[in-house]
């Protein structure tokens, strides 16, 4: 395997693992039953930015670049339903 091959596999796993950190993020809301001490400017500001990257994630060759957008876009909205359903 070259070099090329491993930053690559790095990569498509980190695309995977980073969006999973938003998974305590969820768990914290629901367990307080509050998303006050977050602002909602900066929630729905990721978010929309998140949504508009998501047409150059689908026609982008990078799987890498595919997966994160994806895996992020499905994360980080549970966020943004979390915070909106307990603000």
């Amino acid at each position: 395997m070259d070099r090329n091959e491993v930053f690559k596999i790095i990569g498509l796993v980190a695309s995977i693992v980073l969006p999973l950190f938003n998974i305590p993020l969820i768990l914290k809301i629901r367990k307080r039953q509050s998303s006050k001490d977050l602002s909602l400017t900066w929630a729905l500001g990721v978010w929309g930015c998140i949504v508009l990257m998501m047409p150059s994630v689908l026609i982008s060759p990078d799987i890498v670049f595919q997966i994160f957008g994806i895996v992020n876009i499905t994360f980080f909205s549970v966020v943004v339903v979390y915070i909106l359903k307990y603000r």
